[in-house]
């Protein structure tokens, strides 16, 4: 994939392809047509890893890092949600003490795509000794690069999952883990900074999500065309899953005009929080019910892993919840809509 460009694609230089944003969304699609999983390790590299390096990174940062990722020769990992903080990230735990000329990092990490596989991670702190009210703005946020062979530093694989299974999830634990200043990222501060990582991912799900939609819409139609039944008859002359198979159609061309006008405001410098919200809560609420139907058209053949549908409806459950899950995306729009916030 790094051969191919596929890594940090929007990004101008470094050894990256610089491509738009719209044909980095198109890659998107096309990975989670394959699989969920696939897509959140690129997508995570990207926008999560070499997305703040790229924007919150000093040259020294950038210079080092960002060929490395794009190259596929190093991973990266991106570590804001917490054990007990998820929907709620200013609630974070994780504290970072300055001691000299470095910086000792303490706290939990949880939900972490490729975190067991990383060489290094984005790691998002309060400092000490300035206000880690969450009501006082947040401002002792800070992220910082923390190479995964430093002492204290671990992370532990999550084992049992229904969902992702193609996808390395771990937890992270930093126990005393010293860095250098110089490694923190200069121009992050405050929870604004993870907050804008988060909005590069999410306009990634929502193109991604398409591509789980596609696949499961493209595997009952032929289903649909080769099974028969009723005086040998193929299920496809039926008006019921004609009706399914006309929503699938309509919805993912819905869909897919969503996440390209949200892409062309992108390109422009015009794109707002809340395009990217109804983009990747309107997707990604589409393609789980694509799977649904297409399972119903499947019938008993529907749970089988001879057919794509029930590993896409099981990976949607996660898409559906991280980067911001479905109810927090509606009250995100709520209060654009409204000017009031209900969380």
């Amino acid at each position: 994939m790094g051969e191919l460009g596929l890594f940090g694609a929007t990004i101008e230089g470094y050894g990256c392809a610089g491509m738009s944003n719209i044909e980095y969304g198109l890659v998107m699609q096309e990975l989670e047509r394959g699989d969920s999983g696939l897509r959140s390790f690129v997508s995570v590299q990207s926008a999560l890893v070499m997305y703040p390096i790229y924007t919150f990174g000093s040259d020294q940062q950038k210079n080092t890092w960002l060929p490395l990722l794009a190259s596929g020769k190093k991973l990266g990992c991106f570590g804001l949600t917490e054990p007990g903080f998820g929907s709620n990230p200013a609630g974070m735990t994780t504290r970072a003490r300055k001691d000299g000329d470095h910086y000792i990092l303490n706290g939990e990490k949880m939900w972490i795509t490729s975190g067991a596989i990383a060489d290094i991670a984005v790691i998002w702190a309060k400092l000490e000794g300035e206000s880690t009210n969450e009501d006082a703005g947040n401002d002792s946020i800070r992220g910082f690069l923390v190479e995964t062979n430093s002492p204290g530093f671990s992370a532990d694989e999550i084992h049992g999952k229904w969902s992702l299974r193609a996808s390395s999830t771990s937890g992270l634990h930093l126990q005393d883990v010293r860095v250098p200043a110089a490694a923190m990222l200069p121009g992050a501060r405050g929870l604004k900074s993870p907050l804008m990582c988060l909005n590069q991912a999410r306009y990634g799900i929502s193109w991604g999500a398409i591509g789980a939609a596609m696949d499961c819409y493209s595997t009952a139609l032929q289903y649909a065309q080769a099974r028969k039944q009723f005086h040998n008859q193929p299920i496809a002359s039926h008006q019921l899953v004609q009706e399914k198979l006309v929503w699938m159609a309509s919805e993912i061309s819905k869909a897919q005009l969503l996440s390209l006008h949200v892409g062309r405001l992108k390109d422009e410098g015009k794109v707002g929080h809340q395009h990217i919200s109804m983009a990747k809560r309107n997707n990604v609420w589409m393609a789980f019910e694509c799977a649904r139907l297409a399972r119903d058209i499947l019938g008993a053949n529907g749970i089988t892993s001879d057919y794509p549908v029930m590993r896409h409806s099981l990976n949607l459950e996660s898409v559906k919840t991280y980067e911001g899950t479905h109810d927090i995306h509606t009250l995100i729009l709520g209060q654009h809509l409204t000017g009031i916030a209900a969380y």
